[in-house]
């Protein structure tokens, strides 16, 4: 189906199942339980979860196929948001032109940028992309503060001169996004029983242009091309030797990476109408080599499994406090009960990211494959009892001789 084989399509269509029913998946425990707090099934973190999926399913079409990290995926991260922001601002609140835009700016940046940067290899490359993106930065800070507004980031105003829309609404507000009319921020909720369910049409967009991002990545994974990328990352040298240029298909892999970040920019923007320097900051571009290690570079979910990881921890598990952890352990001694939380603390709240590093870490060490051969090695183990199951039954009814 879509030109994929049977595995492919199952997979495609598992992605879309967990998208579409993301809203009940990401809902399980009721409103007001103890358990609420684990909750992350609220437009904009689920928003966040397709629209940062997008963004490490392009970085793994490059360091994943072609083993070349860049440390400046951010600057076309920020670049996709700045150029939806001002496509809001003259034009049309309309997402589509904004997005388009986006995904054009920024594989022309892509280009310009991969275009030197790939005159390098190994450390030189990263550190030139590095370079880059923190030049990209520093220049959305200083230099370009018309186009940026500096600091204080670009957002919508009251006088944008919008060509083909109104600059105020009628009760003197700003427009919001919309696609033909359809508002991004619209939410259905419904509420079954004690659970609490929102269906948002900015998630809803997000998530289908998340699928068509995903079908895409398979279809060059499985492609002749994505065959020569891998040629590249197994040994370029050799590659060369047969007389084959890597560098317009390592380039070629660059800009649709890059492009694939100006769209999650986009997206972001489409979301919430701002753009700040502080998306093209070096931390960003440090995001998104987590969330595709962990997940498994090189594989086609887990860069949006790691995403998706690393952002319920940032909004989730950061808010576990003092306060959360006293519930938890209440039923201990007072001592005990005090001892367990000051042991717990550093793990939460502020100090996710350490929880995170060391997740990280173990994840690196015993699971170099990252999430999807945790999966793996999990349905391996479950196949192999059940065979063995099977055998023990089978050797059970087998008749003496």
């Amino acid at each position: 189906m879509f030109g994929l084989n049977a595995r492919d399509t199952s997979l495609l269509i598992v992605v879309a199942i967990l998208a579409l029913c993301a809203p009940f998946i990401l809902n399980p425990f009721p409103q007001g339980s103890a358990m609420a707090q684990f909750n992350a099934g609220y437009p904009d973190l689920m928003q966040r979860f397709v629209i940062f999926g997008i963004f490490a399913i392009g970085f793994n079409i490059l360091f994943g196929l072609t083993g070349y990290l860049s440390f400046g995926h951010a600057a076309f991260l920020g670049v996709g948001s700045y150029s939806a922001v001002w496509m809001f601002k003259l034009l049309s609140m309309n997402v589509i032109p904004a997005i388009l835009l986006s995904v054009i700016v920024a594989g022309l940046f892509a280009l310009l940028i991969g275009y030197v940067s790939l005159r390098r290899s190994g450390i030189y490359f990263s550190i030139l992309t590095l370079a880059f993106a923190q030049m990209s930065f520093a220049l959305a800070y200083s230099v370009l503060t018309p186009i940026t507004n500096g600091e204080t980031g670009l957002q919508l105003s009251l006088n944008d001169p919008r060509i083909l829309g109104v600059s105020q609404t009628a009760d003197g507000s700003i427009p919001v996004t919309n696609l033909f009319g359809l508002e991004m921020r619209g939410t259905y909720q419904m509420d079954v029983g004690p659970w609490m369910f929102q269906f948002n049409a900015g998630y809803y967009l997000s998530a289908l242009i998340m699928l068509i991002a995903f079908y895409l990545s398979i279809r060059i994974f499985r492609s002749p091309f994505g065959m020569m990328l891998r040629a590249v990352k197994s040994n370029q040298q050799r590659m060369n030797y047969t007389g084959l240029n890597a560098r317009p298909y390592t380039l070629a892999a660059f800009v649709i990476s890059g492009m694939y970040a100006g769209l999650a920019g986009g997206l972001l923007a489409s979301m919430d109408p701002l753009a700040g320097a502080e998306r093209m900051q070096w931390t960003a571009s440090g995001e998104v080599v987590l969330m595709t290690i962990l997940g498994g570079a090189g594989t086609l979910i887990g860069p949006i499994l790691g995403a998706g990881f690393i952002k319920y921890f940032e909004n989730i598990f950061s808010k576990i406090n003092d306060t959360v952890l006293h519930q938890w352990f209440g039923f201990l001694p007072d001592g005990l009960e005090d001892f367990v939380v000051f042991i717990v603390h550093p793990f939460i709240g502020k100090g996710w990211h350490l929880t995170l590093g060391i997740l990280f870490m173990l994840v690196v060490i015993f699971l170099p494959g990252g999430l999807v051969q945790g999966g793996q090695k999990i349905g391996k183990w479950l196949r192999g009892n059940k065979a063995g199951e099977d055998d023990a039954s089978k050797a059970s009814t087998k008749p003496a001789e």
